[in-house]
């Protein structure tokens, strides 16, 4: 994949879009390689389990991958 013109200067700001940018221009970040991403599995855990995660809002399943990482030293 060729590299992309940068829209940011030396100086931090950024450029003007031009044609260029729209016609190239994608939504999202790019993919994450296969080894490197989520897997989505389904778990049954106790429902005080579930609620003590949420206390804390949302980014309980981060939270709860955080916790199962620590509780395996990865």
């Amino acid at each position: 994949m060729p590299k992309r013109k940068s829209y940011i200067d030396e100086d931090g700001d950024a450029l003007e879009l031009d044609e260029t940018f729209f016609a190239t221009a994608m939504r999202g970040r790019p993919r994450l390689p296969e080894d490197k991403r989520k897997q989505r599995i389904s778990i049954m855990l106790d429902p005080d389990v579930i609620a003590r995660l949420k206390v804390d809002g949302k980014g309980w399943q981060t939270r709860a991958n955080d916790i199962l990482r620590k509780a395996l030293d990865l």
